[in-house]
């Protein structure tokens, strides 16, 4: 038995690196492609050698953003078991790219968030090519360490740490924006908190009008219709705002009614989202009536209204992403492309299609060969999800931005929905403690009266045992008196169990909100160190 057991072991471990092996290879041809095509196409420019490899550089990032940051659109997906990994992989595969290729704009910040003063270069270009380097390969590492450890981080701290450390090893601490930075700090606790909060909110409504009801089919018939109208308004809003800004000015030309501006104002985008709302609840609202004779008055059958809903979602988070963060991972690499071009350091930069495609099919590429470990995480291993937790959770993330787009907040879009996820964990803590209080208080007044009754026979057993002329009665009630006191004791030992089962119900893992949050705390000193490190490494080669 344990021979056959070792075998089998045996078996699995060489399968698994047999797989690992794989994908380690499909990562390496897609890095040595991309190295291959730069320097073949920029061959004969001075220093089309460093641009080569930035852009291999450019590809593991890309990579390792796909790896790491895409589980938050689609993990609660899949833990809620709306999509399977396979079709999860599949949808957010094609969005992000979508995204990065649609929504990625034309032109791209070099620096991100404006950390760095690229002034304090003095128009050396070298130091600029080599700190975008090392900003891109530490935040590349950072981010393949922390998928390693299965903690969600943010791929936009990890460049920004990226670029702030290599611009401090080149130029001097007075080369960084400290009041920039200190805002992007804040985003540590303003976009969990905030995402938190706003999924606990739909999730608590969600139960309110729905699960808590005697007739959970005329509540959904009413209620679903409204809940998923405001998804969409969301959405599109968030979308329109995060997904389309780049490309705006393309849009207006377009479309000659839009006002002429140079990105979409909350006003537009939010009519937008209401022209799409409007037409999906009447949409849902007749699919819910015609299928309501289907479903069954329980909470499961609530659950599957929010099945497709969540589909949805996730190829709209994705799509957000691609167009969003894929500036991560070509932003930098864009910056050297146009040094190394132009002999000139730019605070902005065009993007090469084939910079573009770096981005997007390295993200995409990472996804399908990495992502499944970070998805697992984000969609079960920090609290269960169900459709209607999941749901709640996609609100989160749109609201949160839009939320904070408006009032100039500094958010991560990896924290948010973390937070969303660690709210409605929490919010099922709070409502499940809420109602065992009355259990626990019944279970203490219970304990109170047992002990009450044992002192009272351990006294009458006292009283006999010290007696001394005892009759046989006396002996039969010490006999029984034994048996009496030994089942009382039970009695107290299992309420006190079941007082502390009670207490014990957590529904986060508070161990996953450690790691987590530790994660989220070191990754930009973190990255910055590494890039410091690496930036010196890369100067001693060259000089």
């Amino acid at each position: 038995m344990e021979i056959s057991t070792v075998k089998k072991m045996e078996k699995e471990a060489l399968k698994s690196s047999g797989i690992d092996f794989i994908k380690l290879g499909f990562a390496l041809f897609f890095m040595v492609a991309v190295l291959a095509y730069s320097f073949l196409s920029t061959g004969g420019i001075p220093n089309s050698m460093f641009l080569a490899i930035a852009a291999l550089f450019g590809a593991y990032m890309a990579m390792n953003i796909g790896a790491n940051d895409v589980a938050n659109n689609v993990g609660p997906a899949v833990g809620s078991k709306a999509l399977t990994m396979g079709g999860a992989i599949i949808i957010a595969a094609i969005f992000e790219a979508g995204g990065a290729f649609i929504g990625g704009g034309d032109v791209v910040n070099t620096i991100k968030k404006g950390i760095i003063d690229i002034s304090a270069f003095g128009g050396n270009v070298d130091p600029f090519i080599w700190a975008m380097m090392a900003a891109l390969l530490a935040a590349a590492l950072w981010l393949n360490f922390a998928t390693m450890m299965k903690a969600p981080v943010s791929t936009t701290h990890s460049i920004v740490g990226g670029v702030m450390g290599a611009g401090i090893a080149a130029a001097g601490f007075s080369i960084v924006s400290w009041g920039t930075m200190a805002k992007i700090a804040s985003s540590w606790v303003i976009s969990p908190v905030l995402g938190g909060i706003i999924a606990a909110i739909f999730l608590f409504a969600i139960k309110k009008t729905m699960v808590y009801q005697k007739d959970k089919v005329t509540a959904a018939k009413k209620w679903v219709p409204v809940f998923i109208a405001f998804m969409t308004w969301a959405f599109v809003t968030y979308l329109t705002l995060k997904g389309l800004k780049k490309i705006w000015p393309d849009i207006v030309d377009m479309l000659a009614f839009l006002p002429d501006e140079n990105k979409p104002s909350f006003m537009v985008a939010s009519i937008f989202g209401l022209i799409v709302a409007s037409a999906v609840y009447i949409l849902v609202r007749k699919t819910v009536a015609l299928n309501a004779a289907k479903l069954d008055n329980n909470r499961d059958s609530i659950n599957k209204l929010f099945t497709v809903p969540l589909i949805f979602a996730a190829a709209l988070l994705s799509f957000a992403h691609g167009a969003n963060d894929v500036a991560n991972a070509i932003g930098p690499l864009a910056a050297i492309n146009d040094a190394v071009m132009s002999g000139g350091i730019s605070s902005k930069a065009g993007i090469p299609i084939w910079v573009m495609g770096v981005g997007a099919l390295g993200i995409a590429l990472g996804l399908a060969l990495y992502g499944p470990k970070l998805i697992k995480t984000v969609g079960g291993e920090i609290t269960e999800l169900d459709q209607m937790r999941a749901f709640s959770v996609a609100m989160a993330a749109s609201i949160t931005v839009i939320i904070a787009s408006q009032l100039g907040l500094p958010v991560s879009s990896t924290h948010i929905a973390i937070g969303g996820i660690f709210g409605v964990g929490f919010l099922r803590e709070y409502l499940t403690n809420t109602g065992q209080e009355e259990i626990i208080h019944i279970e203490e007044v219970a304990i109170e009266d047992e002990k009450k009754v044992l002192k009272a026979y351990n006294s009458e057993k006292k009283t006999l045992e010290e007696k001394d002329a005892k009759s046989k009665e006396d002996y039969e009630r010490i006999v029984n008196l034994y048996q009496l006191i030994s089942d009382e004791e039970k009695k107290i030992k299992d309420a006190k169990k079941h007082i502390k089962q009670v207490e014990k119900v957590k529904y986060v893992k508070r161990d996953t909100i450690k790691k987590i949050v530790t994660a989220w705390v070191v990754t930009v000193p973190a990255a910055a160190l590494l890039s410091a490190a690496i930036f010196f490494m890369i100067k001693g080669i060259v000089l």
